[in-house]
């Protein structure tokens, strides 16, 4: 029913996933690359506890690809000014420092993008909510 490789919960998990990106919106699409790339650096961080390679390096690029394809590629560089600018320049910074804790197995690495993506969310967050308020 589920093929070899997915079990009811991993199914289950999915269909909420894609319900909840279906049926957001663009600021909530840019607050669920925000928790996706948080949750990919923790897997990464556990794999890298673990001592698994293979695990660890397929989360750090998991990281990456939600960091630069979904993040960065979604900053408006002609009207988002001098923010938008600033966000592109440090989401190339935190590529770097993945794929330097990849290449290192460098903790401290995944500690601090992880910490700068949460600073970020949680301002996005906190946007999300003022527009929310304002609105009604």
């Amino acid at each position: 029913m589920f093929g070899q490789s997915r079990s009811p919960v991993a199914a289950y998990a999915q269909v909420g996933v894609e319900t909840a990106v279906h049926t957001a919106s663009p600021h909530q699409l840019i607050a669920l690359l925000f928790e996706a790339g948080r949750t990919a650096l923790n897997m990464a961080r556990l794999a890298m506890e673990q001592n698994k390679v293979d695990a660890r390096g397929t989360a750090i690029s998991k990281a990456i690809d939600i960091i630069s394809n979904g993040l960065q590629v979604s900053l408006d560089l002609d009207s988002g000014g001098d923010l938008a600018v600033k966000l592109s320049a440090l989401y190339s910074y935190m590529t770097r420092r993945l794929i330097h804790a990849n290449i290192s197995n460098d903790r401290q690495a995944l500690d601090e993008v992880d910490g700068l993506l949460g600073e970020i969310q949680s301002a996005w967050i906190e946007i999300g909510e003022k527009v929310r308020l304002s609105s009604t």
